[in-house]
């Protein structure tokens, strides 16, 4: 009798068949790491001693139950594939990606600690290494494992090594893992790997390299990444079916933490670019105490803040934003700055035409664009009646935000006249305003990104933010920086927390509730938050 030929799920083929001895819930326990269950009698499923069975030998009945095993085994696989690699699709940010690769590989080869570290072939990022049941001072011992005799001497500047445990992986082109079953008993170790395994507590360890095999070809491939090993609390080794599936998973894993580290040196880039537009200091100017808090969104917003001394012993406060996102909004963002600087030199004690002028350099160079911005004229001046010197501060709008004044009767919007954003209309005109705070009063400039990710309607976000101000504690009302910290504790909600060695799963349930929260709200808006802070002496 002619044995039928075994059908593929999938496009998985296993290197090796299920043992026929072993039923598909008996696999699926012991890949999940539970006990095996009960294993099927030999009058159903006949096998020898040793080796798999001859199927030329099974009666159909024997052969249908091997072949519905094998089937099983390969559905199971399929599905536990399937729930891992979704739930590594919905990590959004590159930390996230490498605890859910440690959290998913430990399921699939049956450890219970490990480590990844992630080191570009081009040198462009730092290595990032994040561990899974290892605390910092274990990953240090890690890195003092000596390197192979046979791998490459380290050039200048690398970054740390993790010894034999990633060191001695095949080559780039070769995915296949590196095992040791028995560390302790293991011949031609390094002493010191011994002794580091002894006082961490792991007696078998097996790496793999995170390279991509893309169905194009090489010249597709983004080189090898990294690596991750995870460690066993006993001298073990991962059976050939959980090799093949680790192999599988980390090469879509490998794709998926590529696209991260791009996204995330974006990031970094827009975020280096946006500072160094930016203030890198606040001035010191007689009367005056300021403080700055600035938050950026993911994308790369274009609010902006700007605190100059003008002649006389004049200050000038600037607050606004530029429609868009990313690179190219950042960079609008520092034009516009750079251009009310100018205006602010040379007519300041005027911001109806710093402002005019602005909008028309918008108007000219930036068509496509509109802002907001909120311009402020600080100087000292003496009182008439009494000759002590008071404040005076005028400002004007441009469909930004009013301004919050704190003082001893509590805190107040300060009343601006109703305006169009610059860019808006034919031409831009408003009216400034005039007042006078009194020594121990503070005025808060912010931008519209504060509201908007306090997840409410606008109407509350306001009542939010006045309601905050007034409850700065009166212990507090001389220190802008206390008082910029109060606020936005009050106003924001709680960001979710950084992930550590000792997060659990308690810790990821809470801040992905919160996370659900904000998002439902609106308050994950993304947008830039700037608390500009001023007190009067």
């Amino acid at each position: 009798m002619t044995a039928p030929h075994l059908p593929k799920v999938a496009g998985i083929d296993s290197p090796v068949p299920a043992p026929a001895h072993t039923s598909a819930p008996a696999a699926s326990s012991a890949l999940a790491g539970e006990p095996a269950g009960p294993t099927p009698t030999a009058a159903t499923l006949p096998a020898p001693a040793t080796g798999p069975p001859d199927e030329s030998l099974l009666s159909p009945l024997a052969l249908n139950a091997l072949v519905q095993d094998r089937l099983a085994g390969w559905i199971y696989d399929l599905t536990t594939l399937q729930e891992l690699t979704e739930r590594l699709a919905r990590t959004g940010t590159l930390d996230d990606a490498l605890h859910e690769l440690l959290r998913a590989g430990s399921t699939l080869v049956g450890a219970r600690r490990g480590l990844v570290t992630l080191r570009p072939d081009d040198g462009l990022a730092p290595p990032v290494t994040v561990g899974l049941g290892l605390g910092r001072s274990d990953l240090g011992h890690i890195e003092t494992i000596p390197r192979p005799p046979s791998s490459a001497p380290p050039a200048p500047g690398a970054p740390p090594s993790y010894g034999q445990l990633l060191d001695d992986l095949p080559p780039v082109g070769n995915r296949s893992g590196t095992a040791h079953p028995d560390i302790a008993g293991e011949d031609g170790l390094d002493p010191r790997h011994r002794e580091v395994a002894a006082r961490l507590g792991y007696a078998a360890s097996y790496a793999v390299p995170l390279e991509s095999d893309p169905p194009g070809g090489t010249e597709n491939a983004t080189g090898r990444l990294g690596a991750a090993v995870w460690l066993y609390d006993e001298p073990a080794e991962p059976t050939e079916r959980q090799r093949h599936l680790i192999g599988l998973y980390c090469g879509y894993a490998t794709e998926h933490l590529a696209r991260l580290v791009e996204l995330t040196r974006a990031r970094e880039t827009v975020a280096t670019l946006r500072e160094e537009l930016l203030p890198s200091r606040l001035p010191r100017v007689a009367g005056v105490r300021l403080a700055v808090r600035h938050r950026p969104g993911p994308r790369g917003g274009g609010a902006w803040y700007d605190a100059l001394p003008l002649p006389e012993g004049a200050l000038g406060l600037a607050v606004g934003g530029i429609t868009g996102s990313g690179p190219s909004a950042v960079a609008a963002m520092g034009r516009l700055r750079a251009s009310l600087r100018a205006y602010a030199v040379m007519e300041g004690e005027d911001p109806v035409a710093v402002l005019s002028d602005l909008e028309l350099l918008l108007r000219l160079t930036e068509p496509a664009r509109a802002a907001t911005a909120l311009f402020a004229y600080c100087e000292n001046i003496e009182d008439p009646l009494t000759g002590d010197q008071m404040h005076k501060v005028v400002l004007a709008g441009a469909g930004h935000c009013p301004p919050l004044i704190i003082g001893e009767r509590g805190a107040e919007y300060v009343e601006t006249s109703l305006s169009a954003p610059l860019g808006m209309l034919a031409c831009w005109e408003a009216p400034s305003v005039e007042i006078e705070p009194a020594p121990g009063e503070t005025l808060l400039f912010y931008s519209d990104g504060l509201l908007h990710r306090t997840g409410e309607a606008m109407d509350r976000a306001f009542t939010r933010l006045h309601k905050a101000a007034a409850s700065v504690p009166q212990a507090l009302r001389h220190d802008p920086e206390a008082i910029a910290d109060h606020i936005l504790r009050a106003v924001l909600p709680p960001e979710r927390p950084a992930r550590g060695a000792g997060a659990d799963a308690e810790s990821d349930r809470a801040a992905g509730a919160l996370t659900a929260a904000a998002a439902a709200t609106g308050g994950d808006s993304g947008e830039d938050v700037i608390l500009l802070v001023a007190h009067f002496e």
